[in-house]
């Protein structure tokens, strides 16, 4: 399900050298990034990565931070900024659905230069005296659905999907927000949402009465995580080893997915991405230790075969250390084609498109599903 390298395979066949030497130079002088908030830890692994490249390359960072998805997205697509360490919502943007189906957005052009893949997970938070032997178990409960937040109810959707579930499946339980559906939960009012493995709301619900569980997805459920993947392919396996009521040393089987998600524009110098991926792999031991989850930019945590392309400038550079595959190619240029055929029919679709929004989007989203399944492909939204 997914395809991850062997560090010391790479290290010992980089030409290293010559491709430090060749970026140092070639490094801008400063580089604009959008990322989460002060005080996450997606934007301290910014702040760590950017004080290694002013260290290295001499190249200064400018950091804006943005409170939600589309805070920063919005200086990547406008230009403002040249990478942003984003969350799914890079996934989605790439798709042009959710909260980029509207006339303002569309299929995006974006590239992943890393992602981090740490040690927490994405997974199912249910009331500790729900009788749950399995995911399965989870049919006639009461799960929360967060509105205005699509990617938390679609990785509820995708838990489901686990076990050959739906949403009808369950007793639906609307909440305003996050917070708010651990309250319920607490409260009595609800029995499970989705969540991060480190959230406070779920350490909230473990120290509370009714305690917290973490249903496990077993990795030799093929049928499972086919069904699961079907739904959103941007979830893999994951051995989680922190969080409410994890023990690190009985990790739990569960679902993931990178944060943050370091991406560009396909058009991003490649100079510039050359210089911050060698950065990235050969400094790694410089950086790791720097800020909470900066470990999980390791190599051999990259999922080469993932629902995002790389940078041609990150393809070559894997290419050179000696780690791609005709397999990751095959993919890539799969990705690659996938998102111009949803740029192309975004294009044709905004010619003739409906100007009330609710009907644009309808609209967007039928053209795009019947666009993909004529080319062989899957809609998944």
């Amino acid at each position: 399900m997914s395809t991850k390298t062997n560090l010391t395979l790479v290290l010992g066949s980089l030409t290293a050298g010559l491709l430090a030497a060749g970026s140092a130079s070639a490094m801008p002088s400063t580089l604009n990034w959008t990322a989460y908030g002060t005080g996450t830890s997606g934007h301290a692994q910014i702040m760590a990565i950017s004080q290694l490249l002013q260290e290295e390359h001499g190249t200064q960072s400018r950091v804006i931070p943005g409170e939600n998805d589309t805070m920063r997205m919005t200086p990547l697509k406008t230009g403002r900024v040249d990478l942003c360490a984003c969350g799914i919502a890079s996934y989605y943007g790439s798709e042009g659905v959710m909260m980029f189906a509207g006339p303002d957005w569309g299929p995006q052009p974006i590239r992943v230069i890393s992602t981090s893949m740490a040690s927490f997970g994405i997974g199912m938070a249910v009331a500790g005296d729900v009788e749950m032997g399995s995911i399965a178990d989870l049919e006639g409960k009461r799960l929360a659905y967060l509105r205005g937040d699509d990617a938390l109810n679609k990785a509820a959707e995708a838990y489901l999907a686990f076990a050959g579930l739906t949403w009808d499946d369950v007793e639906r339980v609307d909440f305003p927000g996050y917070n708010a559906a651990f309250d319920g939960i607490i409260s009595g009012r609800a029995d499970a949402a989705i969540t991060t493995t480190v959230t406070p709301a779920a350490q909230r619900l473990a120290a509370s009465p009714r305690g917290l569980q973490w249903p496990e997805l077993p990795t030799d459920d093929e049928a499972g995580w086919a069904q699961m993947l079907e739904l959103a392919p941007y979830f893999q396996p994951h051995d989680v080893t922190s969080g409410a009521g994890i023990n690190a040393e009985q990790p739990l089987a569960s679902a993931s997915y990178p944060y943050p998600i370091l991406v560009s524009n396909a058009d991003l110098a490649p100079e510039t991405v050359t210089g911050l991926i060698t950065t990235l792999v050969e400094s790694f031991d410089d950086y790791k230790d720097n800020a909470p989850g900066a470990s999980g930019y390791a190599l051999e945590n990259q999922n080469m075969t993932w629902v995002v392309p790389f940078h041609d400038a990150v393809v070559a550079y894997y290419q050179e250390s000696g780690v791609w595959t005709d397999e990751m190619d095959a993919h890539q240029n799969a990705l690659v084609e996938r998102q111009q055929l949803l740029m192309d029919t975004w294009e044709a679709y905004q010619a003739d498109a409906p100007e009330d929004e609710a009907a644009f989007i309808d609209g967007w989203m039928e053209t795009r599903r019947v666009a993909l399944q004529e080319a062989g492909l899957n809609p998944v939204f």
